[in-house]
């Protein structure tokens, strides 16, 4: 049974997520002190963490931040909040979707097994074709590192279904819609913007091992990956 975990003060809306997730056979744990969220994450050790922005004491931001100190599980924020800015700050900070409110509980209930399925279900595949290897550039999906040599650095789920697609297209151009289509499973929900968030967050990623200038962006058309790190 995969575990929700619910960062949210709105009581009611608590009790209402609660119900229609257990509906579709999730527990659920809301969080009951808004100064130990990492604390009881911790002990709840969730499948995947539904987040808003305006709490008590500290926001979501941070939390998401304390979060993905400790895990790679996915992170869906829900939040009043409509601006592109907080919807980027939420990317940037972690999170591997935003959904505002008001919402309709069925887009929640379908975000969520997206996350899930892409996360531990049917499209995270499985055994020795969960690595991939470029110019001794090591993509490992299953513990989601990017390795070079003696360096290694942790990715977000996001940042790896990125690289998988370029590493496996290498020198190819990859479409926009195909990084979209890719990451998300219905993009009628997601601001473009996002991807251009996720493309920087990779690049500085690779920039942390040593790789400057290789994630191009070819104008009109995609991105594409050359692999000068190997000459």
């Amino acid at each position: 049974m995969f575990k929700i975990f619910i960062v949210e003060d709105d009581k009611l809306l608590v009790e209402l997520l609660e119900q229609y997730l257990h509906r579709f056979g999730y527990d659920t744990l809301a969080v009951a002190d808004f100064g130990e969220v990492k604390a009881e994450f911790e002990r709840y050790a969730p499948h995947l963490v539904l987040l808003d922005v305006n709490l008590p004491k500290y926001d979501g931001y941070y939390w998401c931040r304390q979060i993905r100190n400790l895990s790679t599980c996915p992170i869906v924020f829900l939040s009043a909040r409509e601006g592109k800015m907080d919807q980027v700050m939420a990317l940037e900070n972690g999170a591997d979707d935003y959904i505002t409110k008001p919402f309709d509980y069925d887009i929640v209930i379908a975000k969520i097994k997206s996350q899930l399925r892409r996360a531990y279900g049917t499209y995270a595949g499985s055994g020795d074709d969960r690595t991939v290897t470029v110019a001794g550039l090591r993509l490992d999906r299953d513990r989601l590192s990017l390795s070079l040599r003696d360096e290694r650095i942790e990715l977000s789920l996001t940042e790896v279904k990125i690289l998988d697609e370029l590493l496996g297209k290498i020198e190819q151009v990859v479409s926009r819609d195909r990084l979209l289509e890719k990451i998300w499973d219905d993009q009628v929900f997601v601001d473009d913007n996002t991807l251009n968030v996720y493309v920087t967050r990779v690049r500085k990623k690779l920039s942390a091992l040593g790789i400057d200038d290789a994630l191009q962006t070819v104008r009109g058309q995609g991105y594409r990956l050359v692999p000068h790190w190997g000459e």
